[in-house]
């Protein structure tokens, strides 16, 4: 009889630990096809601009890139100023090999830490990474390939009351569901006059006609914004000669916008919280409401039935930038032509891949006024133009 218990016992035991057995396999088969199996993953190191982090930071878009591409990226802070004077290694953000000194910086040292790829927030930079450097600028890796990836247009945020005297001024036009600013040169005008919301028959708002933006000298959005206006005082004609010829009004336009913030985040808050008698307008990127409208949708509850977005016409892209130097650079920009991180781009942080039609449906991410596509743009100044901008604004 005690045999017998002895031998059920060994047998109950044999049980549970195959049971345990079998548990532990399963556990182990099924974080490792969570984790992309037991494939190895490929390092790729990005000097990356601002106005993405919470993109390039996104859960899902790092996991396709790992499951899906077998890429685990790591980003680095770069400015997009550095670009043109720094050398892009990682010693130069402390990142890299700390034995090498100083003066030995350079992408021409085999034994600094290279990057696979530089991500600028700004198209200008990207171009003039891509030309030779000239005298006093750092040495350049050769950019195997490049494109721009992440788009979002200038616009202006309004109010309804705003944007319904701008219509009955013959300002802009409504379309479709959208504000268009059809005659951007009528509104500058009247800017420079000196013309008051009162003298429009808008009495509710105190002062005169502005529209607030980031400072042009120290803000890559506010010198994007200029590059527009300079883009439409001439008329297109970018030429050194027209250029010269509008500069002083330009300047003029510059100093009646008074106070100027630094950061486009901090100007959109603004906009939020003070409302049409503080901001009337100001100039931001199409990315922003619709990444407030995602990430915060009491907050765009809250101001959408008011608020309007305006479009000017032409307007300008900002465009994020892949410049690669490596093929797992390269490999990290064919990434971008996937249609699950393009859709997580736009639906989350309302980056447009692509600057026509793009794969994204714009009613999906149920944001008033945004059209499907943006028809009307003007191409962004070269560097040397932007220079001259800033300089004359200083």
């Amino acid at each position: 009889m005690n045999e017998m218990k002895i031998k059920e016992g060994n047998k109950e035991r044999i049980i549970g630990v195959a049971i345990i057995a079998v548990v532990i396999v399963v556990t182990i088969i099924v974080v490792m096809l969570l984790n992309g199996g037991n494939k190895s993953y490929k390092k790729v190191y990005v000097a990356t601009g601002g106005g993405k982090e919470d993109f390039i930071a996104d859960k899902d878009v790092n996991n396709i890139m790992r499951k899906k591409f077998g890429l685990d990226v790591v980003y680095d802070s770069w400015s997009n100023g550095k670009t043109v004077s720094a050398p892009l290694v990682r010693e130069y953000v402390h990142l890299g090999n700390s034995s090498i000194p100083e003066y030995e910086w350079s992408v021409n040292n085999d034994s600094c830490s290279k990057y696979d790829v530089l991500f600028t927030s700004d198209e200008r930079f990207y171009d003039y990474y891509k030309l030779s450097p000239a005298d006093g600028e750092a040495e350049r890796s050769y950019v195997k390939d490049g494109s721009l990836t992440l788009n979002t247009p200038i616009v202006i945020y309004s109010w309804k009351d705003v944007a319904d005297t701008l219509v009955k001024e013959g300002i802009v036009t409504l379309e479709n569901g959208t504000y268009y600013i059809t005659n951007m040169n009528k509104l500058l005008d009247y800017i420079l006059e000196g013309k008051t919301w009162a003298d429009l028959g808008l009495n509710s708002i105190y002062g005169k006609i502005n529209i607030n933006s980031t400072d042009p000298v120290t803000s890559s959005p506010g010198a994007t914004y200029y590059g527009l206006l300079m883009s439409i005082m001439t008329g297109g004609d970018m030429s050194d000669e027209k250029i010269d010829a509008v500069l002083p009004k330009l300047k003029e336009f510059y100093l009646k916008s008074g106070y100027m913030n630094n950061t486009p985040a901090d100007l959109f808050e603004m906009y939020l919280k003070q409302g049409q008698g503080s901001k009337p307008m100001i100039v931001d990127y199409e990315k922003s409401i619709i990444n407030l409208a995602t990430s915060d949708k009491d907050a765009y509850d809250a101001v959408k039935d008011k608020m309007v977005i305006l479009y000017p016409r032409p307007t300008v892209w900002n465009s994020h930038c892949v410049a690669t130097f490596t093929d797992v650079g390269n490999e990290y920009l064919k990434v971008f032509d996937d249609k699950e991180i393009q859709q997580i781009a736009w639906s989350k942080y309302g980056f447009r891949v692509g600057v026509t039609g793009g794969n994204y449906d714009v009613s999906k991410v149920k944001v008033n006024g945004i059209p499907q596509e943006i028809t009307s743009i003007t191409s962004g100044l070269k560097m040397d133009a932007y220079n001259k901008i800033i300089d004359y604004l200083k």
